[in-house]
């Protein structure tokens, strides 16, 4: 057991959920089953374990089972799952898990951490760290002393080696936690008003190119999964991302991840190489999970050349979002100057969407702004579409432009954006 208290009781639970949990790892070795991927048949092991277990326990050869829905749990949670870390992962309260060291480790709930009473053996992260790689297939290593992971149920591990982090290695486990699928849940959650959300649906459906901005954990990726839920399913969609993280419904969609270098230093795909393959690949729509650096500016090349994109990105608000845009393309190198990329950034980004998390922890749309194109002495201009104030989210007057690609939908855009008086 991994979490410190004292007491003789305490100390028989941990040697009886020892031996039985020895006894579950045999059979799974001896049956060759794979724990993280048959987790039912590890559970179903447990039981069978367990009731053997109490059935010896009524000749008094061996202690009883206090309470045996709880240790079945326990054996599947360190087998199959993650051991002392699963019960956080379970809990749909839980938003997010890191470890700083073995004695703190800390959860998120509704926006706001807190340390939790779990003390854990170094060894056991260690080994915790390793089972979550193995079923991602990525590493980590002094070479390679970062990685992002998809675990099993979709949450993003996030591990910085020892050495990098001083005394002890980082974890961070992102949990996927679907709380909207579509615009009509963001209203209902109210991070999103009706006629706001009628708006991105129809920017969408339009082939508006979409910004998504923000800060961490504001819902980036929940809105930037709503939004491509709106897209038409007669188009293809190519997405590139790090990790897996996106979750849509769509007929025509090709994923993509990118890949660490092997041990022998080759075979890395990053970003850029997989938006330069999306656009071999005939897409309808191209999405960017998150850009963060110079495959900024293929994103850029992509939506200038007239193929409907979104992507998200670090900001805090709309405007720092666009001037970002405009600063990540340069460091794809010394040849690409800020000359060009200012007006190509005008031309391409059609709607920046800024989102931000209350003094409550509840996530919200901040703001909803055009880029008519102008740019004005090296700054983009912009034009308020959506703002909150007063705590509501409000036309602020302003109108997209691309106005046609609307009328050739027969969307009536003046009338949404009324209805958010």
């Amino acid at each position: 057991m991994t979490l410190t208290h004292a007491g003789a009781g305490h100390g028989a639970h941990v040697d009886l959920i020892e031996q039985l949990d020895g006894e579950v790892r045999s059979i799974v070795r001896s049956d060759g089953v794979d724990p993280q991927r048959d987790a039912q048949l590890v559970r179903r092991i447990a039981e069978r374990v367990v009731r053997d277990h109490d059935e010896r326990s009524l000749t008094g050869a061996v202690a009883p089972v206090p309470d045996a829905d709880a240790v079945v749990g326990e054996l599947v949670a360190r087998v199959a799952g993650f051991g002392p870390l699963q019960p956080f992962l379970d809990d749909p309260s839980v938003e997010e898990v890191w470890i700083n060291d073995p004695s703190r480790v800390f959860v998120a709930r509704n926006g706001r951490h807190e340390l939790t009473n779990l003390v854990l053996a170094p060894a056991m992260v260690r080994e915790l760290v390793e089972r979550m790689l193995k079923t991602s297939g990525r590493r980590i290593d002094i070479s390679q002393p970062f990685v992002d992971a998809m675990l099993p149920e979709g949450h993003r591990l996030h591990v910085v080696l020892e050495g990098i982090s001083r005394g002890f290695s980082a974890v961070n486990i992102r949990k996927f936690r679907i709380q909207a699928a579509q615009l009509s849940q963001l209203v209902e959650l109210g991070s999103l008003t009706p006629s706001a959300a009628a708006f991105l649906d129809a920017c969408v459906r339009a082939g508006l190119n979409i910004l998504v901005a923000g800060g961490t954990q504001a819902g980036k990726t929940t809105m930037l999964n709503c939004l491509a839920a709106a897209i038409p399913g007669g188009d293809r969609v190519i997405s590139a991302e790090e990790v897996f993280e996106l979750r849509f419904p769509h007929p025509d969609w090709v994923p993509m991840q990118t890949r660490q270098a092997g041990l022998e230093g080759t075979g890395e795909v990053v970003l850029r190489d997989l938006i330069k393959e999306a656009l071999r690949m005939r897409p309808s729509r191209v999405i960017v999970g998150e850009v963060r650096a110079e495959e900024c500016l293929d994103l850029l090349l992509a939506l200038n050349a007239g193929l409907p994109g979104m992507c998200t990105l670090h900001a805090n608000s709309a405007r720092e979002a666009l001037v970002k845009m405009c600063t990540l393309p340069l460091l794809a190198g010394e040849n690409i100057s800020a000359r060009f990329v200012v007006p190509t950034v005008a031309a391409s980004v059609d709607i920046v969407v800024h989102l931000g998390i209350d003094t409550t922890g509840v996530r919200r749309t901040n703001e909803i702004v055009a880029v008519p194109g102008r740019v004005e002495n090296d700054t983009i201009e912009v034009e308020s579409i959506f703002n909150r104030a007063h705590g509501e989210l409000r036309w602020a007057g302003g109108m997209p432009h691309r106005l046609e690609r609307f009328e050739r939908l027969g969307i009536d855009v003046h009338r949404i954006l009324e209805g958010g008086r």
